[in-house]
């Protein structure tokens, strides 16, 4: 299906895969009601009945109809578990890029987008990464989780439903490598999770954006793009899939609060979301899990590219003054506070 390959010096990863499948009919919607038969059979479909929601998933021969929430195995993944099981040694260096690939989408409506459904259908989306998340640990090969999203053409979405994408490696992805290896370093020289202190020093000051009775969303202090944010848990906490109901209701209020600001701070936006956390399996490569979000309002230039040097027309303090007002406004209309 495909290969993953190591730059020649740097341990930087990239992935090679081949496009399957081709939808039929560029006219219709794979995510859509009614186009089930477009996708791979669910594994998981959430159908809202009497007050509740149903767990079913589709048979062989037939789909469930008038779902909430979808999950099924991508048509076109990026990792397959059926790759060749083949390797190359540097400077030319590959592996397979073995792996599960399966799309959670969030609404039947390709009308809303991951800043305008509701804050119930927010936590539901957020059992259900939960759900997979565990059942993928329990996988043989599987090393780490990671889960995203993409929204806008500039964030290379081209499914206008809102969907996240839950993608396994067999290794842990080098930017979680290093926030593990800067994590362990603070710790054992301080005494203290970096990310435990960077909330203490974020909290009521210029870069905090909004709180929650259990979550923080603040700007980084040397951020990658203008208006990119980070959303944490305020206490420490390494497992995403231990936190309790109450906890997942307060994270979607503050993600649907972010990211529902954001869409009005900058018109159009697009931007990428992923889930730091620490992989589940017994592992002593731990984090402070937290969510990031990316903006992109203006391309990379030769210095991010060439030098991994960022450059930003506006400050964190600037940007979180703005984007903190529209938050705090959409929280309030999201609560019923006027």
């Amino acid at each position: 299906m495909g290969d993953m390959r190591k730059d020649y010096l740097s341990e930087r990863f990239m992935i090679v895969s081949k496009k399957t499948d081709k939808v039929a009919d560029p006219k219709k919607l794979p995510f859509a009601l009614g186009n089930e038969a477009m996708t791979n059979p669910s594994v998981l479909s959430l159908v809202a009945k009497d007050g509740m929601l149903q767990r079913l998933q589709d048979s062989d021969d037939d789909h469930v109809k008038n779902w909430v929430i979808r999950v099924f195995e991508s048509k076109n993944p990026i990792v397959s578990i059926n790759t060749e099981n083949s390797y190359t040694e540097r400077p030319q260096y590959s592996e397979p890029a073995y792996g599960y690939h399966y799309i959670i989408v969030a609404s039947p409506n390709e009308k809303d987008t991951l800043a305008t459904i509701e804050i119930d259908q927010w936590s539901n989306i957020l059992v259900v990464v939960q759900d997979r998340l565990r059942w993928l640990y329990t996988q043989k090969g599987v090393t780490y989780v990671s889960i995203y999203a993409d929204h806008g053409e500039n964030a290379g979405s081209k499914n206008p439903h809102p969907h996240l994408n839950l993608l396994t490696f067999s290794t842990i992805p080098p930017i979680i490598e290093e926030e593990a290896e800067a994590s362990a370093r603070t710790n054992n020289e301080k005494g203290v999770c970096p990310l435990c202190q960077t909330i203490t020093v974020e909290s009521g000051g210029p870069r905090q954006i909004l709180q929650t009775e259990g979550f923080i969303a603040f700007c980084p202090w040397a951020p990658t793009t203008s208006y990119q944010f980070c959303i944490s848990p305020k206490k420490h906490s390494t497992s995403f899939s231990k936190i309790t109901q109450k906890e997942i209701n307060d994270l979607s209020l503050i993600l649907r609060s972010t990211l529902g600001g954001l869409s009005k701070t900058v018109k159009d936006v697009s931007y990428s979301l992923a889930f730091h956390l620490s992989p589940e399996k017994k592992n002593s490569r731990q984090i402070h899990w937290h969510i990031e979000v990316y903006p992109i309002t203006q391309p990379w230039t030769g210095l991010e590219r060439g030098y991994g040097i960022f450059h930003n027309e506006l400050s964190p303090e600037q940007v979180a003054e703005k984007l903190g007002a529209s938050c705090r406004k959409e929280l309030a209309n999201l609560v019923g506070i006027v």
